[in-house]
């Protein structure tokens, strides 16, 4: 075949090298930029630590709220369940201005919070092994899918309590 040793067969060779060179250069940088970002690896580990708890004194020991605040100074996680020894059952729900809905995950951003507050994020605390009074503390063992599990005592506060205000 004529040309295919000259001139125009190492053009065709070289265009092909350096599609083939672009092709791989650029799926490398993809790789290298969501590397981090999928699973927050670049961020490393989640450092977690719960603020402003506190659970609203229930009716005659009957269902709870439970609000808190996980703050985070690492890497993503999420909450994937929470349990008590002092209660039979402990469920994560979200609010929107008209619904409620149940969920098996709530978000913890890297560097960031997740809020559990009135008219969002909530826990329901449900069958009670001893009515809470009025200044009892709760044990709630929060489990995180990569940091494990961390227990807090909550106060249990009068029904109209606001974190921040006295």
């Amino acid at each position: 075949m004529k040309g295919t040793g000259g001139p125009v067969g190492f053009r065709r060779t070289a265009l092909a090298g350096a599609v083939l060179a672009t092709a791989l250069g650029g799926g490398a940088i993809l790789v290298a930029c969501g590397a981090g970002g999928q699973d927050g690896a670049a961020d490393g580990p989640a450092r977690l630590t719960v603020a402003d708890s506190y659970i609203p004194l229930p009716p005659a020991g009957g269902m709870a709220a439970g609000y808190l605040t996980v703050r985070n100074d690492g890497g993503r996680d999420q909450l994937v369940g929470v349990s008590s020894p002092g209660a039979g059952s402990i469920t994560m729900h979200r609010s929107t201005a008209s619904t409620m809905e149940q969920v098996t995950r709530l978000d913890v951003p890297a560097h960031g919070a997740l809020q559990l507050a009135r008219g969002g994020n909530h826990l329901m605390i449900m069958g009670w092994q001893k009515a809470p009074a009025l200044g009892d503390e709760v044990e709630l063992d929060l489990t995180f899918a990569k940091a494990g599990t961390i227990s807090v005592k909550v106060p249990v506060k009068e029904l109209t309590y606001r974190p921040g205000q006295q």
